[in-house]
């Protein structure tokens, strides 16, 4: 039973337009329609998209990649069958407008809501050698599901980001000015730096999209969230202002190595990834992003992240 069908807003379609009552804007969920909670969900949705499809900068011009880059991006999901579709879909505009080669490699673990099933529509509607599809047995970890997906990457260029849209894919092209700018090993987005570093010279291109930012935590998270940077950044001193993001884009054979060395589980690993590419050697840049806490769905950071968290920081000091 198909559950969505994509369709370019910017291209009218009556007989999608006239399916619309029976779903929602942007998608259209078949054969059957929807409650008015989701429809407000969808509807803002496509709101975003819209305004970012419509303001999209130019980034081929302002990016120029190698005709022979290609770039996988690593989405992990569980339970994402509703905002897979939308993911894929403005991960697909960007690559696309830009005139760049892409994939995305899915690592499902086991979801019981059908987000496999969604990712096999997908495969159909954009194509098997651009969406891949590789399912785990079950909830293994956020570490090795990067682990998992590098197996099936292709590109020489990785992007890896949070599949709840948490990360919005507009920032991926700036990534990609920054890093062919400086030749960089890694670039990662911050949300708490108002400007890219390294910091671009005069006669280079403009980069990024504004000041870093996180919207839809309350005063205790934020508060906790920047505490734990300001304290790893103390004592690890990596010289990056976010160290426990996860939208980031590496060179192919710099995370695979950074990977094989490191030892931390869950959300620690983002940490030591940066860590130990500095220890490495390997050139590090930032990119100010915005960061918008999940709109449906549950946040997956637990209890046991955050105790874990002070842990890793001992750790890595220790031992890197």
């Amino acid at each position: 039973m198909r559950v969505w069908e994509p369709f370019d807003v910017s291209k009218p379609n009556p007989t999608v337009s006239a399916r619309c009552e029976e779903g929602c804007f942007g998608f259209v969920t078949l054969p059957f329609g929807c409650s008015n909670e989701y429809r407000t969900y969808i509807f803002l949705r496509f709101l975003m998209s819209a305004s970012y499809a419509i303001n999209m900068p130019s980034v081929a011009a302002q990016t120029a990649p190698s005709p022979t880059d290609k770039y996988s991006v690593i989405l992990p999901t569980y339970n994402e069958r509703k905002n897979l579709p939308v993911i894929v879909w403005l991960l697909a505009k960007t690559f696309e407008s830009a005139g760049i080669n892409w994939e995305i490699v899915i690592v499902d673990d086991a979801s019981p809501d059908g987000t496999q099933e969604i990712a096999k529509q997908l495969a159909g509607i954009y194509g098997e050698d651009k969406i891949i599809l590789k399912p785990r047995a079950g909830k293994l970890g956020l570490g090795t599901a990067y682990v998992h997906g590098l197996n099936y990457c292709t590109g020489n260029f990785v992007i890896i980001m949070d599949a709840d849209f948490s990360h919005h894919p507009k920032f991926i092209p700036e990534f990609i000015k920054l890093q062919k700018l400086h030749n960089l090993d890694v670039v990662t987005g911050t949300r708490y730096s108002s400007h890219p570093s390294p910091k671009p010279t005069a006669s280079s291109p403009s980069i990024g999209l504004g000041p870093g930012g996180v919207y839809g935590w309350d005063l205790k998270r934020k508060l906790v969230s920047r505490g734990a940077n300001y304290l790893a950044d103390t004592i690890l001193t990596p010289g990056v202002s976010d160290l426990t993001g996860s939208f980031r884009l590496y060179r192919l054979h710099v995370i695979k190595d950074i990977i094989s060395r490191c030892t931390s589980k869950g959300y620690v690993f983002q940490m030591e990834i940066i860590v130990r590419a500095r220890a490495l050697g390997y050139t590090v840049g930032e990119v100010p992003i915005t960061f918008v806490d999940r709109i449906y769905g549950e946040s997956k950071l637990s209890g046991n992240e955050i105790v874990g968290y002070a842990k890793g920081v001992a750790s890595l000091w220790w031992s890197v």
